[in-house]
């Protein structure tokens, strides 16, 4: 039953749309088994009948509430205090700035619009290449699904029955570890091709001033994380609660969002959450046909054939999801290897929570590769560029996050250090 897979990927290059796709293969499957089709009723409707699974339609629409609240402003002007004196102090103020709004929206193309559409026409303006730009924003935007609230660590946390809280505090440490490494990189750039910063380092007052204003924002994920791990609420009551939280601060703090805005985000937060679930329900049915026919079990049998060292296990896994990240999405991905890698991984004594932070990781990864890559579309489109002008450019960038992947991977205390910190 491995031509199962063979079917779905062949469906991926003929660019059928993914959910589309997992269906169609699941249904092919099915009758070729001569299997009862009740079976799809009941698969698709138990794939989202979670209430857990609730929290993702809810972080999607604080992340879009946010998004229109005045809030990427913000968090630019305080980036800006901070790192705009460094050299290339704009593009610092880009990676920063992403890192920021990462912990707010927990999605990277979110994060792309919403910072790139401010900042690179600025960086433009002063001289950046065009090119640069709009590769930065797209490769600091990467950081947005790793640091909390982050979608795919819940949705990798029901999949794989673990903590949703230690996921996102598994996710900390990592996400900074990229907007540090990205920021190494920014200087040396600024440094080899003499781009100056501001003229002046922001006073302590400034600072503490732009700090003031951009608290409430940055407060969000404290909330959420120190409600999880206190066990005042769960990951669905998280959700309500940060939107309630975007809403105030949207409406009645920073008062940037009306009824005209809010129509609009709770209709683009609708058709998103429709998506990821359909995904789910139809990658639900998929999962369950190729665990009735042994396939994780034949998958695991066939790495532990080619080496039952961990760390050979580890890089296959990388390789495979760094490849299926080029032409599959995040949601679609995990919904896809999750099943088929945490036995492997579990047998070989990885942590499921460390495998987590590898997959999401890896995946993000792909949203700045072509020929996906959705966050350079929408980078390139405000930056006014060909999506093929951005490759030399995207290179070493691409490399300085798969030096971190590398590190994240072979160093689990990376991730592992913070859940274990606070008894996970």
């Amino acid at each position: 039953m491995i031509w199962l897979l063979g079917l779905l990927f062949v469906l991926f290059f003929l660019r059928v749309p993914i959910a589309f796709a997992l269906g169609i293969t699941s249904l092919v499957g099915l009758w070729l088994t001569d299997t009862d089709l009740v079976i799809i009723a009941q698969k698709t409707f138990s794939g989202i009948d979670s209430f857990t699974l609730v929290a993702i339609p809810l972080f999607v629409l604080a992340g879009e509430i946010m998004t229109v609240g005045g809030i990427s402003k913000r968090l630019i002007d305080f980036a800006s205090l901070l790192v705009g004196h460094w050299p290339a102090g704009l593009a610092m103020v880009a990676v920063l700035a992403c890192t920021f709004f990462s912990a707010i929206s927990g999605s990277a193309i979110a994060d792309a619009a919403a910072i790139g559409g401010i900042l690179i026409p600025a960086m433009v303006s002063q001289g950046y290449d065009r090119r640069f730009s709009a590769t930065l924003v797209a490769s600091a935007s990467t950081i947005g699904p790793v640091i909390p609230p982050s979608i795919p660590f819940i949705l990798f946390g029901v999949m794989a029955s673990v903590s949703i809280g230690d996921l996102f505090l598994a996710g900390v440490a990592p996400g900074i570890l990229m907007a540090a490494v990205l920021m190494i990189y920014v200087y040396y750039y600024g440094k080899k091709n003499n781009i100056r910063g501001r003229d002046k380092m922001a006073s302590r007052k400034e600072i503490v001033a732009g700090f003031k204003d951009a608290f409430l924002a940055l407060l969000l994920p404290v909330i959420i994380i120190g409600g999880f791990r206190s066990g005042m609420f769960t990951a669905t009551e998280s959700g309500v609660i940060a939107v309630i939280y975007a809403l105030i601060i949207g409406s009645f703090v920073y008062k940037e969002l009306n009824f005209k805005k809010l129509r609009k985000v709770l209709l683009d937060s609708a058709l998103s959450s429709a998506t990821i679930l359909f995904v789910i329900a139809n990658a639900t049915l998929f999962t369950w046909l190729l665990t009735f026919h042994d396939i994780p079990d034949q998958l695991g049998a066939l790495v532990s054939s080619i080496s039952d060292q961990q760390w050979v296990i580890l890089l296959l896994i990388n390789i495979v999801l760094l490849i299926a990240g080029t032409f599959i999405d995040t949601i679609s991905a995990l919904t896809i290897f999750t099943p088929l890698f945490l036995p492997i991984a579990l047998a070989a004594g990885i942590d499921p929570i460390h495998l987590g932070v590898i997959i999401v990781v890896n995946l993000t990864i792909g949203m700045i590769t072509p020929p996906l890559g959705v966050c350079l579309f929408v980078t390139s489109s405000i930056a006014k560029v060909n999506l093929a002008q951005m490759v030399r450019p995207l290179l070493p960038q691409f490399l300085v996050l798969l030096v971190v992947l590398i590190i994240i991977t072979y160093f689990p205390q990376v991730s592992l250090f913070l859940p274990h910190l606070f008894g996970g």
